[in-house]
């Protein structure tokens, strides 16, 4: 129930009141959170966009422009065709990877430039036999 704020009374009193009153009926005694220490990051400058960076770090989403992303996916396709456990799912992983990049190149997206061209599969795959040769 909202209670009006009876006149000649200062704004204040009148807010202290109906928080004790709440306070004594236990309204507060429940609340999620309570008693649990601040979340980090709050004694920085207020950001009007916190709560959906929070969401998309929780999500695990990224604000990366497409250029940017493609880069980080090369980077880990050639990680992942590094540990792959045999040659044909290195050319399948290199493949892959080089048909996105190939894609973008021919309709590149809005931000910074790719920087990248596809890699040589057969390349790819003779590192991989030495990396397990040694």
């Amino acid at each position: 129930m909202t209670e009006r704020k009876p006149p000649g009374v200062s704004f204040e009193s009148w807010v202290d009141r109906q928080i004790r009153e709440a306070e004594a009926r236990g309204e507060f005694a429940h609340l999620p959170g309570a008693g649990e220490p601040l979340p980090d990051g709050l004694d920085t400058s207020y950001d009007e966009l916190w709560w959906i960076k929070r969401k998309m770090a929780r999500e695990g989403l990224s604000v990366l422009p497409p250029t940017l992303a493609l880069r980080k996916e090369a980077e880990d396709a050639l990680k992942a065709a590094a540990a792959a456990p045999s040659e044909r799912a290195v050319r399948r992983i290199v493949t892959e990877i080089n048909a996105k990049i190939r894609d973008m190149m021919f309709k590149p997206p809005p931000g910074p430039p790719l920087g990248l061209k596809p890699y040589d599969v057969e390349e790819i795959v003779r590192e991989w036999h030495a990396a397990r040769t040694d």
